[in-house]
């Protein structure tokens, strides 16, 4: 798999001319951890991460800093970036090896996507494990103990698994699992 197959786009840029607050705005709006800067051609000239934006705002709260930053003065440079072509292998390794928490792919100098730790393990999760993850949390909730029953989702399917009370604990864990988006039918089955 490459970086092309799993990279996010469009991808939420800033310039290096606006300021610093437009930057932390953008970040903490969208959820982001880190923002290409890039120029008039979307070239990718550096990065604006949450840590840039708090070290500078270190700097200002204790007087050193200019009140009025762009995101010239505070962004990371040089700028590691991959290719559509970039193996997942490798975007990992480079994530893990420089404390990434995103990438900028770039294809003849030009910024056309963005990779993100989560993008990076996306693919390792099937729909199904998804689904089973949160008909467990909702159970978990219900019982008020974590792992009271087991949950497996095959094609969208949920059978939970484990000590029932009686029938009405049998349908009351039914109905909750039906609740979870991507749960069409409920199978209950003692341990």
């Amino acid at each position: 798999m490459h970086a092309s197959e799993i990279m996010s786009r469009p991808v939420v840029t800033i310039s290096p001319d606006a300021p610093l607050r437009d930057a932390v705005v953008k970040l903490t709006e969208g959820g982001f951890a880190s923002l290409p800067v890039v120029d008039e051609d979307q070239q990718v000239i550096g990065m604006i991460t949450e840590v840039d934006a708090l070290r500078a705002a270190e700097q200002i709260n204790d007087g050193e800093g200019p009140p009025a930053l762009k995101v010239s003065d505070v962004m990371t440079k040089p700028v590691e970036v991959v290719s559509p072509d970039t193996n997942i292998t490798d975007v990992a390794h480079l994530m893990l090896t420089d404390r990434l928490r995103s990438l900028p792919v770039v294809e003849n100098g030009v910024l056309v996507g963005i990779v993100s730790r989560r993008d990076v393990l996306r693919p390792l999760v099937r729909p199904d494990d998804v689904v089973a993850t949160h008909v467990a949390s909702v159970l978990d909730a219900y019982s008020g103990q974590r792992g009271r029953w087991s949950v497996d989702v095959t094609d969208r399917v949920a059978t939970v698994r484990g000590e029932f009370l009686d029938e009405a604990e049998r349908r009351v864990v039914t109905s909750l699992a039906r609740t979870v988006p991507g749960v069409t039918d409920v199978r209950v089955e003692p341990e």
